[in-house]
C-alpha cells in the first residue's frame, strides 16, 4: 500500500503573495486617443490661422521692409540703402500728403469721435425704440462702401445735389463741395463719419448701458445737471472704451484711402485730399516705384507703431 503524501502545514507561515490584478488599459487608451484627436483638431485650426496670418500679414510686412531698401530695374533687384526714403522726402507731394492726413485725422476726431458718442447718449435715453434706433444707426455700415461714397457724390453735386438744394431753400450760398480746395477735405470727413459711425455708436451704447444707475441717482441728489452727469459720471465710467476707440480712430483715419479716392479722384482740387496712403498707391501703381511706396508705407507704420506704444505707456501710467 503506497504511503500517503503529507502536505506541510502552513499554519503560522506567511501567506503566498497573490498575483497582481490585471490592469485594463483600454479605457486609458481610449481617453488618450480621444484627447489626442481633440488636440490635433485644435492644433489643426491653430496652424491654419497661423498660416493665414503668415501669408497675408507677416510676409507682406517683411516684404515691404525689404522693398524699402531695394530697387528693381529691368528685372534686377539691388540694395539702395536709404535712396527710396530720400526720393519720397524730396517729393513736393510728400509734406502735403502728411499735412492733409493730419488735418483729416483732426477733423475726423472732432466729428467721427464725438458724433457717435453723442448719438449713443441720445439712443440710451430711449426705452422703447432702442432696437429700431440701433438698426437705423448701423445701417450705413452694412452698405457697401462704394455705394455709400457714390451716394455722397450725388449729394455733393454742384448742379443737382441735395445739399445745395437744401442750402438754396435756407437762403444759404451754394457750395462746390468737392471742387473747392478749402472744403473738399471736410466733405470727405463728413461722408466718412456717416459711413463708419454705426459700429462706434453701438460700442459706446453698450458701455453706457453697463453704468450702474445708482451713480446717476447720486449725482441727481447732489444737484448735478445733464452736462455735469455726463462729465462726472459717464465719461469716467467709459474712459477705457473712449481711450481705446480714440486709438482705433487715429489708426483708421491715418490710413484713409477709399473715400478721397472715390469722391475726389484721390488728389482732389490742388491736391487738397491727397493722403499718405493715396501717395503710396500712386508710387506703386502709377509710377511703378515699389521701393518708394514701401519706404513711405514703412514710415507710416513706424509713426502708427510709435503712437500705439505711447498710448499703451500712458495707459499703464494712469492705471498705476
Amino acid at each position: 500500500m503506497p504511503a500517503l503524501r503529507t502536505i506541510p502545514s502552513t499554519a503560522g507561515a506567511d501567506p503566498l503573495p497573490s498575483p497582481p490584478p490585471e490592469v485594463d488599459l483600454r479605457p486609458a487608451t481610449g481617453h488618450f486617443a480621444k484627447a489626442l484627436r481633440r488636440n490635433l483638431t485644435a492644433h489643426g485650426f491653430l496652424i491654419g490661422a497661423v498660416v493665414c496670418f503668415a501669408l497675408f500679414s507677416w510676409y507682406p510686412m517683411i516684404r515691404e521692409f525689404l522693398l524699402a531698401f531695394q530697387k528693381t530695374e529691368n528685372g534686377r533687384t539691388t540694395w539702395v540703402g536709404l535712396d527710396n526714403f530720400r526720393t519720397v522726402a524730396n517729393d513736393p507731394a510728400f509734406w502735403q500728403a502728411w499735412g492733409n492726413t493730419a488735418l483729416y485725422t483732426a477733423l475726423a476726431l472732432v466729428l467721427g469721435f464725438a458724433v457717435p458718442f453723442v448719438a449713443a447718449l441720445v439712443i440710451n435715453e430711449f426705452r422703447h425704440a432702442q432696437a429700431y434706433l440701433r438698426l437705423l444707426v448701423y445701417l450705413p455700415v452694412m452698405l457697401p462702401p462704394v455705394a455709400s461714397v457714390l451716394l455722397f457724390k450725388y449729394l455733393y453735386d454742384p448742379g443737382y445735389g441735395l445739399l445745395n438744394e437744401l442750402f438754396g431753400l435756407l437762403g444759404l450760398p451754394e457750395q462746390q463741395w468737392l471742387q473747392d480746395p478749402d472744403i473738399s477735405l471736410l466733405a470727405v470727413v463728413i461722408a466718412s463719419t456717416w459711413m463708419n459711425m454705426g459700429g462706434a455708436t453701438l460700442i459706446y451704447l453698450a458701455a453706457l448701458q453697463s453704468i450702474p444707475g445708482e451713480l446717476y441717482e447720486a449725482a441727481e441728489l447732489d444737484g448735478a445737471g445733464l452736462l455735469r452727469k455726463i462729465w462726472h459720471v459717464t465719461v469716467p465710467q467709459t474712459r477705457l472704451v473712449l481711450s481705446l476707440m480714440l486709438l482705433m480712430q487715429v489708426i483708421a483715419t491715418m490710413q484713409v484711402f477709399v473715400e478721397p479716392f472715390l469722391l475726389t479722384g484721390g488728389a482732389g482740387p490742388e491736391g487738397s485730399t491727397t493722403t499718405v496712403v493715396y501717395l503710396i498707391y500712386q508710387y506703386a501703381f502709377s509710377f511703378n516705384n515699389y521701393g518708394a511706396a514701401a519706404a513711405l508705407g514703412l514710415l507710416l507704420l513706424v509713426l502708427l507703431a510709435g503712437f500705439s506704444a505711447a498710448y499703451v505707456r500712458l495707459s499703464r501710467v494712469e492705471d498705476e
